[in-house]
């Protein structure tokens, strides 16, 4: 149930095929104190790599787990990414950001995103970070080491449907260079939560 006491505040969503650098934008954007933005901590099925902390990289929950969130009407939005590895936003995160006087930024899967979009039309503001290439994309996926060689081939492939629709968001922020997307992406938000 809402909150009717929460004030609210905008929704930033920058979304992107991984390896775009959206990651990087939105921990840039959240060092910048005068934004006033708070980062939406997604809720995951999935296993924890390496130095992932829970409660901080995501909220990690069972498979079980987050199928009750689902019945329970908990999520903002929702989606299974891969095969039994869902992802999701609580509506209580929103909340909890919100009632702190904060903005939400979200670094979120494409679907997600224009999920958050169909829901709050008004209070969101929709990022495509688009990469220089599918072949840039999957340059930076390899030099990470982190997946095997049929992850990798199944995030070009998801690249790929994901850059299809990135006419469906606000605004296509394109990461050719890391610090002219850096600076972009500040004045975008700075221009976006300065309109009443």
């Amino acid at each position: 149930m809402e909150n009717t006491n929460t004030k609210k505040g905008k929704l930033l969503v920058f979304s992107a095929p991984s390896g775009s650098g959206k990651t990087t934008i939105v921990r840039y954007l959240l060092e910048q104190k005068e934004l006033h933005l708070d980062f939406s901590i997604s809720a995951t099925s999935r296993q924890m790599r390496g130095e992932e902390v829970d409660g901080k990289d995501y909220y990690f929950l069972s498979a079980e787990e987050f199928q009750k969130k689902i019945d329970e009407n908990a999520f903002v939005e929702y989606e299974e990414v891969y095969k039994d590895n869902f992802y999701g936003t609580l509506q209580s995160e929103v909340e909890r950001i919100w009632a702190s006087g904060k903005h939400v930024i979200f670094d979120i899967d494409v679907i997600g995103g224009l999920n958050i979009k169909k829901k709050y039309p008004e209070q969101t503001l929709a990022v495509f970070v688009s990469p220089p290439s599918v072949e840039e994309l999957e340059r930076r996926l390899r030099f990470r080491q982190t997946e095997t060689e049929e992850k990798i081939q199944m995030r070009i492939a998801k690249a790929e449907r994901e850059i299809s629709v990135s006419g469906s968001f606000d605004v296509i922020l394109k990461n050719y260079d890391l610090e002219n997307a850096k600076n972009d992406a500040y004045r975008l938000v700075h221009e976006y939560l300065t309109i009443s």
